[in-house]
């Protein structure tokens, strides 16, 4: 890994926070600088918005028809009335709650929509289910009246398998309880035109049919139906949110040599791309706990983005912000404040003497994270120019679920998913590993001697996600981060396939991957068929071929991978993992 580490303690310069942000770039100063005079230079900024694709690439597959969303706020406009009427025809046909059935991109931005503004009063308590776990679905399924939700079915590409079988399963839930004649005003679709959707929606008689601009990339249509859809059912004011992102938009159209150091979006893209070139390639994401799920979107944005080519930038979403002498020479630090929110600052004199650089966002309120949509939109975008990469493609993505496929095309044919040779390690703990091992202690040892100074571990719970569960991830987070001094991350499967799987195939290798299956014990039913009593596979079924189909996707990408299966209780397995990282050999 490339060290650019500042000899020097104090700071070359400190922007003010008169614009809303502030940094400390210490000696990397004058590489960005130099990439800030080549991006006026060569008028990079005029031909985004010119939408040329060769900023990025000398070929416009993936970029010319992925270009919508530097307008999409402003073409949203006319559909704020339009939205306030379907809104209010919603209610008083005696819709009280919503279910977005989405992953990656479709349900990212409602989220942080949903948990940042809460609902309301009056308007729809929305829920999003983003996971193929049987018990989150069955959890979700006991929580909601299912004759007063609305299902919102979101997907750009119509296919993605997981939103499907949501689909199936849900609208054979409305039809018991409602009759199939009514099944279908209960459902809501958001895709491109022409999409397999478009056609389900005709065919089982959808309520209403949202038809996205196609030229919008999932991960960028946060400003478009995709989030704006679900925004106006939880009561969100679509004109005040639009106009807020609007202001921030139109600061970026007239770029100058004298106003570029001002222009956060391309400060914050800049600062991206050059660290991640210095080998400080884990971006630190700290943000104020009232917009905390904001990182989730960013996470999906950055990793996918550019995450690829051998290349990328890790987002770490930290909640337990450590002394500077806790990181490693490979990180650099954003942090993104609500104004009133003054916790971060005493942080930042530790972080200025140890010469880590770092990055502050300021902003007014919730309302303003629909400016910091686009922002970081535009930051990737500019990261990935100095990175050389096509921020709006996401080439490794299909490796899984093309692996997952063929795992249940076995299942149809023989009953079974492929058989594993796995080891026993205790009562309801099984292991995958192609390490030679005796115990667990030092099966870790042999996992972590395979990492380096730049290396990152991700634990990848394909588990129901559970204030219980999310504790013990952290714990076992924290305790391997405390042991090997590396980043460490956490992503619920099949989620984050949408989200980090991209980067974690696509970078420079530099992953170490803990995979903990759990198999479903109350297993639920795909329906083949909307309507239909036939099912060929479960939910359960579809979530271990996801695993096991990313697992060999990683193997075949040269990444190191353990997989463990828990047969028991799941937390107190957690538990016993961490102890054994307290044991001598590990």
């Amino acid at each position: 890994m490339q060290d650019n580490t500042p000899s020097r303690k104090e700071p070359l310069s400190t922007n003010s926070n008169e614009d809303g942000f502030s940094f400390e770039f210490f000696n990397y100063e004058s590489k960005i600088n130099q990439t800030l005079d080549e991006i006026i230079k060569d008028k990079i900024i005029e031909r985004i918005w010119a939408k040329d694709y060769t900023v990025w690439k000398p070929s416009p597959n993936e970029i010319s028809n992925r270009l919508g969303w530097l307008n999409i706020a402003e073409d949203m406009q006319t559909y704020i009335s339009p939205l306030f009427t379907f809104t209010e025809d919603i209610k008083a046909n005696g819709f009280t709650q919503a279910v977005l059935l989405g992953m990656g991109g479709s349900s990212l931005a409602p989220e942080v929509l949903r948990i940042t503004f809460g609902v309301k009063e009056g308007f729809l308590d929305l829920r999003i289910l983003d996971s193929t776990d049987s018990d989150t679905i069955s959890a979700l399924t006991n929580s909601i009246d299912i004759p007063r939700a609305l299902f919102i079915v979101a997907t750009k590409s119509g296919g993605t398998v997981e939103t499907l079988s949501f689909f199936k399963y849900f609208y054979n839930q409305v039809v018991n309880l409602v009759g199939q004649e009514k099944a279908g005003s209960h459902f809501i679709a958001i895709t491109d035109p022409g999409s397999k959707l478009v056609d389900i929606a005709e065919q089982y008689k959808f309520g209403r049919v949202f038809l996205n601009d196609p030229n919008i990339g999932g991960r960028y249509s946060a400003l478009s139906f995709f989030g704006l859809v679900p925004a106006t059912l939880i009561g969100i004011d679509l004109e005040r949110f639009l106009n807020r992102a609007q202001k921030t938009i139109d600061s970026y159209k007239d770029i100058t040599t004298a106003n570029i150091r001002h222009s956060l979006g391309i400060m914050l893209g800049v600062f991206l791309g050059e660290m991640a070139k210095a080998g400080r390639d884990k971006m630190t994401l700290v943000l104020s706990p009232e917009i905390q799920t904001f990182g989730n979107w960013v996470e999906q944005l950055i990793a996918e983005s550019t995450g690829k080519e051998g290349t990328g930038i890790l987002p770490i979403i930290e909640k337990r912000l450590e002394t500077p002498s806790h990181y490693g020479k490979d990180r650099f630090f954003v942090f993104m404040n609500i104004e009133n929110d003054h916790s971060f600052d005493h942080v930042f004199q530790a972080f200025k003497n140890a010469s880590i650089p770092f990055f502050q966002i300021s902003i007014q309120d919730p309302v303003d994270l629909s400016g910091q949509f686009f922002v970081w939109e535009i930051a990737t975008a500019i990261a990935s120019y100095c990175l050389g990469i096509n921020p709006f493609d996401q080439p490794n993505v299909e490796s899984a679920k093309i692996i997952a496929k063929k795992f249940i095309a076995e299942y149809n044919k023989n009953g079974e998913l492929p058989a594993f040779k796995s080891t026993k390690l205790a009562e309801g703990l099984q292991v995958l590993s192609d390490m030679p091992f005796n115990n667990l202690p030092q099966l870790f040892s042999l996992f972590f001697s395979a990492g380096k100074t730049d290396s990152y571990i991700c634990i990848q719970a394909y588990l129901q996600e559970t204030i219980g569960i999310n504790l013990v991830l952290l714990t076992l987070g924290e305790k391997i981060q405390d042991l090997t001094k590396l980043a460490v991350t956490i992503g619920y499967g099949p989620r984050f396939l949408h989200s980090t799987g991209q980067l974690h195939k696509g970078d420079s290798g530099n992953g170490l991957f803990i995979q903990l299956i759990s198999p479903t014990q109350n297993d639920i039913n795909i329906p083949d068929e909307a309507g239909s009593r036939e099912s060929s596979i479960s939910f359960g079924i579809l979530k271990l071929a996801q695993a096991i189909g990313d697992r060999q996707a990683l193997l075949d990408a040269g990444r190191k991978v353990i997989t463990f299966i828990i047969e028991g209780d799941i937390t107190h397995t957690i538990k016993h993992i961490v102890r054994s990282l307290e044991e001598p050999n590990a």
